[in-house]
């Protein structure tokens, strides 16, 4: 199938032969005729699938080709957990918008609100935004959403886990109104919180599903090592990038701290390296990410702030320093590399404090990963067997009935450490205990 077979205005059609684009990917195939039709969607597919494309074509055509309901309001919303995300999705609008008269502007946490505010009285007709930023917006009455006519949610289910339900909700009652079209684009769909907000949202949407999200992607090959400890682990690392010449690459830790030491300890060793985390100010970030983008570093330490969306084509490489604490999340994060069909490499680094998230992961892929070491670098340590785990279980239980065992017999008197407001009757609280009725003889006034 070829992008000329939707009917898409030949402006588009320039513009993706342009950006090197060919054909379409299956969910573009699934979700374009979808969106071009005015239907609701709630999609899912696997990272790195092409999903941007999905939604920002049907929107492009529906304002080429459709009269604006009104003349002030955005035409399209378009809504992303994060700033890269959003930064990656609007860069790719204005390579779409670049020949036509349309214009779009980005809404941005971290960026400053005036100017956002003078950019939302120029009308423009993409808004591109996280949600946050943009309900900060609709409180001060610098936009309104009365008139909008395509409403898009990417990655819903982690602005969901952002803790943005209260923002969509307040920009879903604002732009309220049934000509209104709704595209939803999630990892999963098998979610509580996203069929909850889905039902809110939508109106009776088409599903597709592509892939499942424990389908990781066969470009990717994968690599366990076991490592002892912190030192252990650090002298993988190095051996590891010093092993093969990889184009760009990106580690993944678990706390901000994490990223700036292993940034400089890598610089020591003469990489090129970069280091990113959700507290820099939002110019820094993108300064950052520019650089890497372009080339300027060979590789970028970051927390899961870069785990989603970002489409870094020149990432060969992606070492989970840390595993993630949601099994959901490895598969984000490996899919920053082997994306548009190249091969790409995985690599995680498994110490005793990361066996637990490390099962997890196993679980949740339906595999058994089969381990790798580096030679002079083999790790003593093997794994926390679960044999071990469950005789702990059982020496627990057996204290315990042991334990009950021995309230029956007769016992010295020990000292009675116990809170007495319990025993006395003193009331604690908002929920005061009950009190023994006295006999007249023991009844004193209160004080």
């Amino acid at each position: 199938m070829q992008f000329s077979d939707f009917s898409l205005d030949k402006r588009l059609l320039t513009s993706l032969e342009h950006m090197g684009i060919e054909k379409p990917t299956e969910i573009q195939v699934q979700s374009i005729p979808v969106g071009l039709s005015g239907r609701d969607l709630m999609a899912s597919s696997k990272t790195g699938s092409g999903k941007t494309l999905a939604f920002l074509l049907p929107a492009m055509q529906r304002v080429i080709s459709k009269k604006a309901l009104s003349k002030r309001d955005p035409r399209v919303l378009i809504l992303l957990p994060t700033r890269e995300l959003a930064t990656q999705v609007y860069s790719q609008l204005r390579l779409l918008v670049a020949n036509t008269q349309y214009k779009a502007m980005k809404i941005l946490g971290g960026e400053n609100f005036n100017d956002q505010a003078k950019g939302l009285a120029r009308d423009p007709h993409f808004v591109v935004a996280t949600p946050g930023r943009l309900a900060d917006h609709l409180k001060q009455n610098h936009l309104h959403l009365n008139g909008l006519e395509l409403l898009i949610l990417d990655e819903a289910d982690r602005m969901l886990d952002l803790g943005f339900a209260d923002q969509l909700r307040a920009i879903n009652k604002a732009a309220d109104h049934k000509r209104r079209q709704t595209l939803m684009f999630s990892a999963t769909l098998d979610h509580g919180d996203i069929n909850e907000i889905a039902g809110e949202l939508l109106k009776e949407p088409e599903h597709v599903s592509i892939g499942a999200s424990h389908v990781e992607n066969q470009d990717i090959s994968q690599k366990i090592y076991l490592c002892d400890h912190l030192d252990h682990k650090e002298q993988l690392l190095i051996a590891l990038l010093k092993q093969d010449q990889q184009k760009q690459v990106i580690i993944f830790t678990a706390t901000r701290g994490d990223t700036d030491r292993l940034a400089t300890k890598l610089a020591e060793q003469g990489f090129t390296t970069a280091s990113l985390s959700g507290e820099l100010k939002q110019t820094a970030r993108n300064q950052i990410m520019d650089k890497f983008s372009r080339g300027q570093q060979q590789i970028l330490v970051t927390t899961d702030v870069a785990s989603r969306g970002l489409d870094l084509l020149n990432v060969s490489l992606v070492i989970n320093f840390d595993m993630p604490k949601f099994a959901e999340e490895y598969i984000h994060r490996i899919g920053r590399t082997g994306r548009a069909g190249a091969k790409g490499d995985a690599i995680s680094l498994v110490g005793p404090k990361d066996w637990d998230n490390f099962k997890q992961v196993q679980l949740f892929l339906r595999k058994k990963f089969e381990l790798s070491e580096v030679e002079g670098l083999k790790p003593k340590f093997s794994g926390l067997k679960e044999q071990a785990k469950n005789s702990k279980t059982a020496t627990k239980k057996v204290a315990k009935s042991n334990a009950k065992s021995n309230k029956s017999k007769p016992q010295a008197k020990a000292k009675d450490n116990r809170d007495k407001r319990f025993i006395t009757g003193i009331d604690v609280g908002d929920a005061p205990m009950l009190r023994k009725p006295k006999s007249k003889l023991q009844d004193t006034p209160e004080e």
